[in-house]
Order: structure tokens, then C-alpha cells, then sequence
């Protein structure tokens, strides 16, 4: 008899915890969006506002504020904000205080498009409004590029943000209508003739070797172009 009074008092047990936890779920569902909270991660900079994201934290354009917990589509409001093009990821979660919070990675922009379209790539390669919020101090890109045709500009302007020494010099880049690449360095009139981007690295390394010489023998203004489309040298032309 011990034994089924044992069996029957957990059982019973479980049925009240199940019960209590079954009723809390319900009640926690059933309150409503007292609050909502938006987090920049990463970067200070903001390309994109916290009124611009409150704008896109809506449901059947209404606000969430005030609405149940339970009819707000969490996956709908991130595939949201992710449509927004200066953002890079978005996560939206609900406290059970009832505080919708929205963390918002944005895009980070490695170069700047001017032409007739003028845009941003990102550090992904992709393309990036400009913001009227915020300035980014990347290189200008000029020339026959477009948001198809950048891959190759893209494939050097990650080079240069991820390089020091070129990030500390490059300020212009400029791909001609047959794709190939120019860029200019800060102080200096020369034109730097890169061709394509193969064998990149061993022409970045080739350029550093040059420019560190001809900046100690102070000679570096003495060229009006620099080509760097041959692997193995570097040659110039005299202003």
C-alpha cells in the first residue's frame, strides 16, 4: 500500500507542476509588448537609426506595442529588418518582462561607389546604400563599376582595408570599361596602374618595396605613373 501512495502522490504531483507550468506559459503568452529596446552591435558608427528600425518593427502596419505576446511573429520581424540593405544580421526576442529587443548588426562598408549610382561595398562584396546618417572614410571608387560588375574592385578594396600600410595610403580606386584597376595614394600625383587582380599579393608586395624606397631616396613625386601589371618589377614614368 506504501507503495501505490508513493506512485499515486508523484503522479498527482507532476499533474499540479504540469498544470502550474501550463497556466504560467498561458498567462506569460497573454501579456502584452510593454517595451521596446533596439541594440547596435558592434560599431559606434550608425548608418542606419533607431527610428528607421522602430519603423520596421511593425505587424500588419501597426506597432507592436501593447499586442499579446502570443500573435507576434518573431521570424516576421527579423526577415524585416534584414530586408533593410545597411543591415547585416538581426535578432528579435521577447523578455518575459514583455520587452521586444531588436540587436542589429549593420553592414560594414570597405569602399565608396561614385558615379551615377552611387553606393557602398560592404566587406562581403555586396552592395550598401549610403547613409545620410553617417559617412564612412573609405576609398572612392570611380569609373565602370556597378552593383553587378564589382568583383574585382571588391576583391582589392577588401586587400587594402585589411592591409595597414595600404589602408594608411590608398584613397581613390578606378576600373576602366575592360576591367582594369588604377588606384592613387595619398600625397602623391601618380597614378598607380595595378591591371588585374591576379597575383595580388605578390604586386601589393611589390608596390610596398617601391613606394618604401622611393619615399627614403624622396622620389616618390618624380613619377607620374606607376605600373605594377608586370609580377616581377615595378616600372615607371617620369613627370
Amino acid at each position: 500500500m506504501r507503495v501505490k501512495y508513493s506512485v499515486i502522490k508523484t503522479v498527482v504531483l507532476l499533474a499540479v507542476v504540469s498544470g502550474l507550468f501550463a497556466f504560467s506559459n498561458t498567462r506569460n503568452s497573454e501579456r502584452p509588448i510593454n517595451d521596446t529596446q533596439i541594440n547596435f552591435l558592434g560599431e559606434d558608427n550608425l548608418y542606419i537609426t533607431h527610428e528607421t528600425v522602430s519603423k520596421l518593427l511593425i505587424l500588419n502596419q501597426e506597432s507592436v506595442t501593447d499586442k499579446p505576446k502570443e500573435i507576434i511573429d518573431l521570424n516576421q520581424l527579423e526577415n524585416a529588418l534584414k530586408s533593410n540593405k545597411m543591415v547585416k544580421n538581426a535578432e528579435v526576442f521577447v523578455s518575459v518582462e514583455g520587452t521586444l529587443t531588436a540587436e542589429i548588426v549593420q553592414k560594414r562598408p570597405i569602399a565608396r561607389v561614385s558615379n551615377e549610382a552611387s553606393f557602398y561595398i560592404d566587406e562581403e562584396g555586396s552592395y550598401m546604400p549610403l547613409s545620410g546618417n553617417y559617412t564612412a572614410r573609405v576609398p572612392l571608387v570611380t569609373g565602370d563599376v556597378n552593383k553587378d560588375q564589382m568583383d574585382a574592385v571588391f576583391q582589392f578594396a577588401k586587400a587594402v582595408d585589411t592591409d595597414d600600410f595600404l589602408k594608411k595610403h590608398v584613397i581613390q580606386i578606378h576600373q576602366n570599361e575592360y576591367g582594369s584597376i588604377d588606384f592613387r595614394i595619398r600625397n602623391s600625383q601618380a597614378v598607380v596602374k595595378l591591371g588585374s587582380v591576379e597575383h595580388l599579393t605578390k604586386k601589393i608586395n611589390n608596390f610596398k618595396a617601391f613606394y618604401q624606397k622611393a619615399v627614403k631616396d624622396n622620389i616618390l613625386n618624380k613619377y607620374s605613373v606607376i605600373n605594377l601589371t608586370f609580377n616581377s618589377q615595378v616600372i615607371c614614368t617620369k613627370l
